[in-house]
């Protein structure tokens, strides 16, 4: 019993100091992110100057915002996935349902859909909906009996992810030019928010979601291993895939509806994430979490810094910068498993 406590403390002690050096990480990328772009403003600057004060609080302070919201949920999406398949290389994109939510939304702004049902903006639910529909079609796919092939799962995935794209650009080329240009805008990535209404319409949606693949991240941790030694151990499997596919499509669905399709965020992560505190996923989604936010908040700060007047899509730095770090990686790990 002494020894079981022990472990317990232990394990609390380890967890703690995880998400302390992931909030620090977290609390720098912020200061990091505030202070870059254009137009540089400082602390006299917001004390003095009301220009300063009007660009930090209603464009550059919700950016930071949206961006660490953006971030956290595609990165803990997808530690949640990787854990869940059992795959190092699950991610929204791989598997389809940034894809999938990039078309619901698609659809959505190509026929106009600015309406709201019960106070939830249409394009949210489109989106939500199409990432629903693509993962459960690419696990189905994947799915022989109680077998779920890693290589199966990845090409349907990419398979479903170009049929989606695909689609994306057959509606451009057949609405009018600009939404077309609107669709384009964001399928690129793009962080572009002017105060803090849409985050206050974002929040009752990812928060269920986050709390949610926190809830789960116990059984997650079980079912990386596998599923037969996950229910032996009281994990009911298909409950816990069935809440892991709603939490994910929501999350995706709506990151996807605001902010467009930004990958390897969720793929990269993951792999900083179990690096720096280990396999365990009971401490790699939570840190992943707060990574995640840092990584989306620097990236952006790129985008808008590095050209100076011209902003680059913060798509094309994540997947400029997340591409190579993840082939490093990917060499780094097998040099370790070679030894």
């Amino acid at each position: 019993m002494t020894g079981s406590l022990r472990t317990q403390r232990l394990s609390e002690q380890r967890f703690g100091q995880a998400m302390a050096i992931a909030a620090a990480v977290l609390v720098a990328c912020t200061a990091i992110a505030l202070w870059a772009g254009y137009e540089r403003i400082t602390i006299p600057r917001l004390l003095h100057d009301d220009v300063a004060r009007s660009v930090f609080f209603r464009l550059r302070l919700p950016r930071v915002i949206m961006a660490g919201i953006i971030g956290a949920t595609l990165a803990a999406v997808g530690a949640a996935l990787q854990a869940l398949f059992r795959n190092p290389l699950a991610e929204p994109l791989t598997l389809g349902v940034s894809g999938g939510g990039s078309l619901g939304a698609g659809i959505a702004i190509a026929l106009g859909w600015g309406a709201r049902i019960a106070g939830t903006p249409v394009v949210f639910i489109a989106a939500f909906a199409g990432s629903l529909a693509s993962i459960s079609l690419v696990y189905r796919i994947a799915r022989s009996g109680a077998v779920v092939a890693p290589g199966s799962l990845l090409l349907a995935g990419i398979v479903v992810n170009l049929i989606a794209n695909a689609a994306v650009v057959l509606i451009e080329y057949t609405i009018d030019p600009s939404r077309s240009l609107e669709i384009l805008r964001w399928l690129v990535g793009t962080l572009d928010v002017v105060g803090f209404s849409l985050i206050w319409q974002m929040l009752p949606f990812v928060l269920p979601g986050w709390l949610v693949l926190l809830l789960v991240a116990r059984d997650l941790h079980l079912l990386a291993v596998d599923e037969e030694s996950a229910a032996s151990l009281g994990v009911n499997v298909r409950r816990s895939e069935r809440i892991v596919y709603l939490a994910t499509s929501l999350l995706v669905g709506v990151t996807v509806s605001v902010g467009g399709s930004i990958g390897f965020v969720g793929l990269v992560v993951p792999h900083i994430a179990r690096l720096l505190f280990g396999q365990d996923t009971r401490f790699a989604l939570p840190a992943s979490f707060f990574l995640g936010a840092g990584f989306l908040m620097l990236a952006d700060a790129l985008a808008r810094s590095v050209m100076g007047q011209t902003e680059l899509p913060v798509g094309a730095v994540t997947g400029l910068v997340g591409g190579p770090f993840f082939l490093w990686l990917m060499r780094r790990r097998q040099r370790y498993v070679m030894l």
